[in-house]
């Protein structure tokens, strides 16, 4: 009987790493996509696990989190998003506006998607409406690039007597036609002058800062890109070194030394993206979740930059702000 025993218990101890090995495999797997970088996305990546945490789901214990950057390079995507799929992930999740969010839905139509893109996703292809999605995919639009014109409006109210600007845009971003095209109408409508510049390498921006120099330029409107979120210190730097005000997509900017920013929560739009992420770990389906749209955007305006490059805002814009930095 004693024998007995001692096998079974020797069995049992045998069978105990498999267990383990086991309960390791059954941990759900999140493969998450971005166009841009660990290193610019740390406070947003907090928001997203916020998210997971209030569905009920904390890395490293209940979820894993396989993670792939693009570093602002589009065409490496597609392969990066293939891959993930290849994993025994129970959702992607893909960040960094519609070039991640094309990727993943190319790469699968049968692993749920959450995404979080800038523009909108029906016109994408990503889902066939906002209330019934439909297929696989689902999550959140920013509306970061649809808000050109509304932050050129800002910068005219900053700057009435600007006349030469300049808008940098990315023409690698798949939305950056559209963009182009709404900065024109508005500053047609505010009797402006838009020059458009394009980068889409260092070197480009280096470029292209020269170019706005020698052309003196007043102002400048950055377009809503990842790729331009993942050189953000750079361009900050640029335009502070080169006296030139500008306004930008994302608070960001502005905490960094840029003169002014005009868009959403971003930290809470990704918290958002990892409560839709925690659902669909729990079973629900991408095409019963409907894509959220932003309804608190933020004015942030830098007034020691301001005062550096010697600019008076105006107190009525001041108290629209919903932060200044003094």
């Amino acid at each position: 009987m004693i024998r007995r025993q001692f096998i079974t218990l020797i069995g049992g101890a045998a069978a105990w790493p498999l267990a383990a090995g086991a309960q390791q495999a059954a941990m759900p797997v999140i493969g998450y996509l971005s166009s841009r970088s660990p290193d610019d996305t740390t406070h947003l990546l907090a928001g997203f696990r916020q998210g997971l945490a209030d569905g009920g789901f904390i890395e490293h214990q209940n979820v894993t989190i396989e993670y792939r950057w693009a570093l602002g390079q589009y065409d490496h995507l597609p392969v990066l998003a293939t891959g993930l799929t290849r994993l025994p992930v129970v959702v992607v999740v893909s960040t960094g506006g519609e070039p991640a969010a094309l990727a993943a839905k190319a790469a699968t139509s049968t692993i749920p998607i959450v995404f979080g893109t800038g523009t909108d996703p029906v016109k994408a292809g990503l889902v066939a409406s906002y209330n019934r999605p439909g297929g696989n995919a689902t999550g959140i639009n920013f509306q970061t690039a649809d808000m050109e014109a509304k932050r050129l409006g800002l910068l005219h109210e900053l700057m009435p007597q600007a006349k030469n600007i300049v808008f940098l845009y990315n023409p690698k971003f798949a939305a950056a036609e559209g963009q182009l095209h709404d900065v024109r109408e508005a500053a047609r409508t505010l009797g402006l002058r838009i020059n458009a510049l394009h980068a889409s390498t260092d070197d480009e921006i280096n470029a292209a800062f020269r170019t706005m120099v020698q052309q003196q330029t007043a102002a400048l409107i950055l377009a809503a890109d990842p790729f331009f979120d993942t050189r953000r210190s750079q361009l900050v730097v640029l335009a502070a070194y080169n006296i030139l005000p500008a306004i930008y997509q994302f608070r960001e900017y502005a905490t960094a030394g840029g003169l002014m920013s005009y868009g959403i929560d971003a930290v809470d739009a990704y918290r958002q993206i990892g409560i839709y992420a925690a659902r669909i770990l729990k079973g629900a389906r991408p095409a019963d979740l409907p894509v959220m749209q932003p309804t608190k955007y933020e004015l942030v305006i830098n007034l020691k930059t301001a005062k550096t490059l010697g600019l008076d805002v105006p107190d009525k814009l001041l108290a629209r702000a919903d932060e200044v930095i003094e």
